[in-house]
């Protein structure tokens, strides 16, 4: 269903730099469906930020939707702090085990970028870790009363081995903890592994709650908040927010060392479709020395205007083309690389859904899968 224009156009604007409260006072006036620009917000995890602009705007806004606002806006800080303080207190305890541990996104990533922890909806507490040390570090949570229930094999290593993330809940609060040891966010993975080995090195501090913890450094986070937009086509507003915020906290990134390590960690043209995003949709300054390559790029900048016009009435759709959305993220040398590889040929559920063949005929869909492949419009493989 197309999203109300007014609420879209609304959300739109609250999302520039600088802020335009003028503006954004303009758009508010013309809302006449405020359950649907609620329902809008929730769904592209903008509410919080909904809420800071409208809060002072008086009778602009009714009483019963600044109420909600209000109240959506407190549970989001409750379960922020509660991330912080079970994120803060499970650094504190693999650390004493000898473990390393980088967290990514959530709260550290409001308050390292947005200045304050509770400003960004938080999900889950995700840390990323060396492989070699999951049993221990599963452990460690099993011991805090949290249950893994991602399947393992009887020796506690993945069943499954092109999963690189394990999933815990403690039933006591409902708390959600994942531990991922490397980074599968795009297809960059058949090329390279890139976990702790790329951004603990880096590491700078951030100040969470009134403490230190491990941070990622601006410029892998960057590629980083881009490589995850790009795995959900970016359909939420929050995606682009968050490359916006990046680029406006920090104006003085080194982009020569983005760009260097987008060539090597074949990310170029995730950064590309990331950057014209944030600068088209949020206004942010970049500098045109980088700007200009990403805009003549002509696969970035389609797929950027794609996302733009329907990232509100179609999120998550990709633009119609003759190659796989996941492939035209890839440079040349990437994609034959990719289609050398074995893991493109290899099966999977999604290929076994797709026609079901019996038993005896499973072979068959090593030549099914390539077919299948190239035919996706889909953002997953």
């Amino acid at each position: 269903m197309p999203a109300d224009l007014a609420s879209s156009e609304l959300l739109r604007a609250i999302v520039q730099r600088p802020a335009d409260a003028q503006r954004t006072a303009r758009l508010a006036e013309n809302v006449r469906d405020w359950d649907s620009l609620l329902h809008l917000a929730r769904e592209h995890r903008v509410s919080p930020m909904l809420f800071s602009r409208l809060v002072d705007m008086g009778p602009v806004v009714p009483p019963a939707v600044q109420d909600q606002l209000r109240a959506e806006y407190h549970r989001n800080v409750f379960h922020n702090l509660a991330n912080a303080k079970e994120l803060i207190g499970l650094l504190h305890v693999l650390d004493r085990e000898g473990i390393p541990a980088m967290p990514f996104k959530g709260v550290v990533l409001g308050a390292s970028i947005y200045g304050d922890l509770t400003t960004r909806p938080a999900g889950d507490v995700d840390l990323l870790i060396h492989y070699r040390h999951l049993l221990r570090a599963t452990a460690v949570l099993l011991e805090m009363g949290c249950e893994l229930t991602t399947p393992v094999r009887a020796n506690g290593e993945p069943a499954d081995p092109h999963l690189y993330e394990y999933h815990f809940e403690r039933p006591a609060d409902g708390m959600v903890i994942e531990l991922r040891w490397r980074f599968e966010l795009t297809y960059s993975r058949f090329r390279r592994d890139l976990g702790m080995d790329w951004v603990w090195p880096r590491r700078r501090i951030a100040i969470l709650a009134g403490a230190e913890v491990p941070n990622i450094d601006p410029e892998i986070t960057l590629l980083m908040l881009c490589m995850h937009g790009a795995k959900h086509a970016w359909s939420r507003l929050i995606w682009i927010c968050d490359v916006a915020q990046l680029l406006t906290t920090f104006p003085d990134l080194d982009w020569k060392e983005v760009i260097r390590e987008a060539k090597r960690s074949g990310l170029w043209r995730t950064l590309a479709v990331g950057v014209l995003l944030a600068q088209r949709m949020a206004g942010v300054e970049v500098p045109q020395a980088v700007l200009g390559p990403f805009e003549w790029d002509a696969t970035a900048s389609s797929l950027a205007r794609h996302i733009q016009a329907t990232l509100f009435d179609a999120p998550g759709s990709t633009p119609a083309d003759r190659r796989p959305y996941y492939l035209q993220l890839l440079g040349f040398r990437d994609r034959i690389r990719l289609l050398l590889s074995l893991d493109f040929f290899r099966p999977n559920d999604r290929d076994r859904a797709a026609i079901h063949l019996p038993p005896s005929l499973h072979f068959l869909y090593y030549l099914i899968r390539p077919v299948r492949m190239l035919c996706d419009r889909s953002a997953r493989p």
